[in-house]
């Protein structure tokens, strides 16, 4: 009998101690890059450079998920954009569907840039730059990027086409006018929660023919979620950079709706019963400031704003219901009609001939 009972303890032991080793280093490891972010950053780039080099078949993004790609569907192919949208991190694509037919139906031509969206920022704008010459110098361009992509248009403006301090370091299209939607230009805590963003992008590539074990690492080692952090040092030297005055920039932020009307009557049922007047008051303010804190859910109020810009336009939406539908019987997403009236105030409907 103790021999049967001392197997079994063997048995736990020799399935629990790699177990155990596993939560170690992997505690060891959080706890490490907690206290030096830069340095984790720094690890992830040279990883995503070294996967690169040994397996540049395989790390390669396919055609259709880098550079710039159509989206409008009534165009000449061969025409220029008249925007160009820049999703954000571990985006699987469908972000922009609820916007493109409008642009389509007002005469806009707009394409999409597609980069490995995990990858550091600063690289995906390198990208960017990469591929702008392909853009004919004689037709302005609107830049209108959701979330990180906003950061994408922001670094790409002020350190490449557009720096206010010296002269364009790439050719091509002038921009015209920015977008920037549920960007945190301060920053987000939540892209420590990034994973769940990597997961729901990769099982969204598995009907896709470019799906392989490498997806994930296609668009980056996660370097990206350390940029995002607030008081990185990307986002440190991007807010001390100077925006160019010619360009114009425009928010677009979004905020988690208020609370249920039957919750506010019952609020205010019991606060007549207990003569407490003071308290559906009390629970309005409440509310508010819990809202200026989550803001869409992913990005707070006080991480939109940027000096020189004006006020955000702010909508009742969550982070992607600024511009996608949950369900197709939704209502058009807030954030689409501003974008609308700003491409309409920058004339892009008749520049375009539209």
């Amino acid at each position: 009998m103790k021999t049967k009972r001392w197997r079994w303890r063997r048995f736990w032991l020799y399935l629990l101690t790699p177990v155990a080793a596993v939560v170690l280093i992997v505690t060891a490891w959080t706890w490490w890059a907690e206290e030096n972010p830069q340095k984790e950053r720094e690890l992830r780039v040279q990883l995503h450079e070294e996967l690169q080099q040994r397996f540049p078949e395989h790390m390669t993004l396919p055609e259709s998920r880098r550079g710039f790609v159509p989206r409008t569907g009534e165009r000449d192919p061969d025409r220029p954009p008249d925007v160009i949208l820049i999703h954000g991190l571990d985006e699987p694509g469908d972000i922009w569907d609820d916007l493109v037919p409008v642009l389509d139906a007002a005469g806009v031509n707009a394409w999409e840039f597609r980069y490995p969206n995990d990858q550091a920022v600063d690289r995906s704008t390198d990208l960017l730059a990469d591929y702008w010459p392909e853009l004919p110098a004689d037709h302005d361009v609107i830049l209108i990027g959701h979330s990180m992509g906003g950061l994408v248009i922001r670094d790409f403006v002020s350190r490449w086409r557009h720096p206010a301090d010296d002269d364009p370091a790439v050719d091509g299209a002038r921009v015209k006018g920015t977008v920037l939607v549920g960007t945190p230009n301060h920053g987000s805590e939540w892209a420590r929660l990034r994973v769940w963003l990597g997961l729901r992008e990769f099982f969204a590539s598995i009907p896709d023919d470019d799906f392989s074990l490498f997806t994930s690492l296609q668009e980056g080692t996660g370097a990206a979620k350390i940029d995002l952090r607030p008081g990185s040092d990307f986002l440190t030297n991007l807010n001390a950079r100077p925006w160019p005055e010619e360009v114009p920039v425009r928010i677009i932020g979004g905020i988690l709706g208020g609370p249920d009307r039957d919750v506010i009557d019952g609020i205010s049922s019991i606060a007549t019963e207990l003569d407490a007047e003071e308290w559906p008051r009390d629970f309005e303010s409440w509310w508010f400031g819990l809202g200026e804190e989550l803001g869409d859910g992913v990005v707070p109020v006080d991480s939109l704003s940027l000096a020189g810009a004006p006020p955000p336009a702010m909508v009742s939406a969550s982070h992607r219901g600024m511009l996608s539908r949950t369900l197709v019987s939704d209502e058009e997403p807030p954030a689409i009609p501003i974008i609308m009236d700003l491409l309409a105030e920058w004339q892009v409907a008749e520049d375009a001939g539209g």
